[in-house]
């Protein structure tokens, strides 16, 4: 082992005669320290026992060999030793060095190339993301680091910032496994336009009447039987253009003292940089989804039918819903998946066996205009699309609301495959159908039978 340390001590020697000018024609005395250049939250945990920038070395062991301060050449000789070792693949190397006080610390380490050519670095072995280097410095200059080790982590967590970025997500496989229904969310909203309060569509009700009229919609909506629960409203600013009396009667943010004015106003203006008179509508969004979640259920079409044995109707609110269900024939497609004694569950149940999407097409309101009408779908163009369905063969599938999460669907539906829900069979049914009967073009029951 000394003839080891002897020949790496001729080799430090050697590379000392090429040492920098600083270290040589100075008359102060330097030594070799540590530079701290790469830090992680883990070596944080255990900052007494890490090197840290101002430690001076002590000694350096590659392998057998061990080399002492203090160190010819300083940083460079150190530099030429490290490249000397990671060519002939021995990287593995352990540090110690001196603190104040007579402290020591050891650092297990390996070898790297640096950024810089012909330049290395040590990277701890238990943890990767700690790197040092090394520095010539003056024994009182690492002294002062050393004292001055607190101050300099406060300016550093002060210049510190955390740091974002964007990370891949595999959004189709969770969609498509995670959701009751795969790929179709089961949060539902409405937009509430506010009410003109004149025929011209000038002025507007405020804000306040706005939310009382989507507060008095969710409420008729849960009165009725629709299955719904309240989620969360919230207001959205809605760009349009006005002019003449309309822009005059609104209220114009120029100043800080109209902000107070806007609390409770649908409709505001405001003058854009090209002169042009902008309006901010403040519409109402009300946010609900099904009690229970909803269930999917496949409608097959066979040869022989004629019928599909179920009624569709909307109620005030836009809801579309089956309104009755074949209890006769037990060889429609709506007994035959189970649909059938699904509604007559609903019924017990006093609830609408509301339809959210026919063959993934909402068909759910979703709009409130000026006027207060209510936009939503036509049952006479849902009867034509599904007797299409029919006379062509084409299965189609039915999603609704469930009121309740403990049913028990094993004989009430049939479910399409693939799908994470329990596949169900058809059962006994017992009410009347009559194909394309009309029974109500008016808004508050508008039913039909495909």
């Amino acid at each position: 082992m000394a003839s080891e340390r002897s020949s790496f001590e001729t080799s430090s020697s050697e590379v000392s005669s090429a040492s920098s000018p600083r270290w040589e024609k100075s008359g102060t005395k330097y030594v070799v320290s540590i530079e701290c250049l790469k830090w992680s939250s883990y070596s944080d945990q255990r900052t007494g026992y890490i090197l840290q920038t101002g430690d001076i070395v002590d000694e350096i062991r590659i392998g057998r060999v061990i080399l002492s301060s203090p160190f010819r050449g300083g940083e460079n000789a150190v530099q030429k030793i490290l490249h000397s070792s990671f060519s002939h693949d021995d990287t593995s190397i352990q540090v110690r060095v001196r603190r104040a006080g007579g402290r020591f610390a050891e650092l297990n380490a390996c070898i790297v190339p640096s950024e810089r050519r012909n330049r290395y670095i040590l990277r701890a072995i238990d943890d990767p993301n700690y790197e040092i280097g090394f520095a010539d410095r003056t024994e009182s200059e690492c002294l002062t680091l050393q004292a001055s080790r607190n101050e300099r982590m406060v300016n550093k967590l002060a210049m510190t910032q955390l740091q974002d970025g964007y990370v891949p997500y595999p959004w189709e496989r969770r969609m498509k496994e995670m959701l009751c229904i795969p790929n179709s969310s089961v949060i539902f909203s409405i937009l509430f336009l506010p009410k003109a309060s004149d025929k011209g569509g000038t002025r507007y009700n405020d804000l306040g009447d706005t939310l009382a009229r989507a507060h008095a919609w969710i409420v008729t909506s849960q009165n009725s039987g629709v299955p719904v629960r309240f989620m969360s409203v919230q207001t959205e600013s809605l760009l349009t253009k006005i002019s003449g009396e309309t822009a005059s009667s609104t209220v114009h943010a120029g100043s800080l003292s109209d902000l107070s004015n806007l609390a409770n106003t649908s409709l505001y203006g405001f003058e854009d940089y090209h002169g042009v008179d902008v309006g901010v509508m403040r519409a109402v969004r009300l946010w609900f989804s099904p009690l229970a979640g909803e269930i999917p259920i496949e409608i097959i079409i066979q040869e022989s039918d004629t019928k599909l044995g179920f009624t569709i109707s909307r109620n005030g609110e836009g809801f579309i819903f089956i309104s009755s269900a074949n209890h006769d024939d037990p060889e429609v497609p709506a007994a035959r998946s189970g649909l059938t004694h699904l509604h007559e569950m609903a019924s017990k149940a006093g609830k609408l066996l509301v339809v959210s999407s026919i063959s993934d097409e909402k068909v759910l309101p979703w709009m409130v205009s000026r006027t207060g009408s209510i936009r939503c779908f036509d049952t006479t163009s849902i009867s034509q699309k599904l007797s299409l369905h029919r006379r062509a063969r084409v299965p189609f599938v039915l999603h609704l609301f469930l009121w309740d999460k403990f049913l028990n669907l094993s004989a009430a539906a049939r479910t399409p495959t693939p799908t994470p829900t329990a596949v169900m069979k058809s059962s006994d049914s017992a009410a009347e159908d009559t194909s394309f009967r009309f029974h109500s073009l008016q808004l508050d029951n508008n039913s039909v039978t495909p």
